[in-house]
């Protein structure tokens, strides 16, 4: 993605900004299991599957300056994508994510420790390609799906994609206490909206 076409702010602009009578509105796009671990003080969550599914429902709610916000920046840029493709003007992505606003002092509500999403990926790739690598002593052929893992991987980094992220972030251990859907997606925007009012 073009730097230019998406707006950054430092973990301390945010907080400065969120200071104002005019604080934008926090979008956290993760799961709602890694929300509920830690999060921005303020913050609503909308997962990156619902705001991808429904970004042109969600726009309307999107008025106002919103910064959107992952563990480290990518599924904010995604998110950041979709909802522009669908006419939303006001938004900019927390640069370097919730982990960089934890390192640089900011402020973060915590709840139950979950392993944050990324983590989750490079065990479960690292998992696969050890398994494999020693599957393959006995069955040759299992070297395979170590390289099929490195494809992905790379695939990944190329497209700045995760489909095994994306396949983890429907367990049950992601999903947290309750799901968001639609309806309470444009209701948290709607309230975040009339409380910045």
């Amino acid at each position: 993605m073009n730097p230019r076409t998406t707006d950054l702010i430092t973990p301390a602009e945010l907080t400065a900004r969120s200071a104002h009578a005019t604080a934008p509105t926090v979008v956290d796009v993760r799961t709602p299991a890694e929300f509920e671990t830690a999060h921005i003080p303020g913050s609503i969550n909308i997962p990156l599957p619902l705001v991808q599914a429904h970004a042109d429902q969600l726009v309307g709610d999107l008025d106002r300056p919103v910064v959107l916000v992952c563990q480290a920046g990518t599924r904010a840029r995604t998110a950041h994508a979709a909802l522009t493709a669908a006419g939303a003007q006001q938004l900019a992505v927390l640069d370097g994510g919730v982990a960089a606003h934890t390192a640089a002092g900011q402020p973060v509500r915590r709840g139950p420790a979950r392993w944050a999403l990324e983590r989750q990926v490079r065990l479960v790739a690292g998992g696969l390609v050890a398994a494999s690598i020693l599957a393959s002593l006995r069955f040759p052929k299992a070297r395979f799906l170590a390289g099929g893992i490195g494809v992905g991987l790379a695939t990944a980094a190329i497209t700045d994609t995760c489909a095994m992220g994306a396949a983890l972030s429907r367990l049950p251990y992601n999903r947290g206490g309750r799901a968001v859907t639609l309806p309470d997606a444009v209701q948290m925007l709607r309230a975040s909206g009339s409380a910045a009012s």
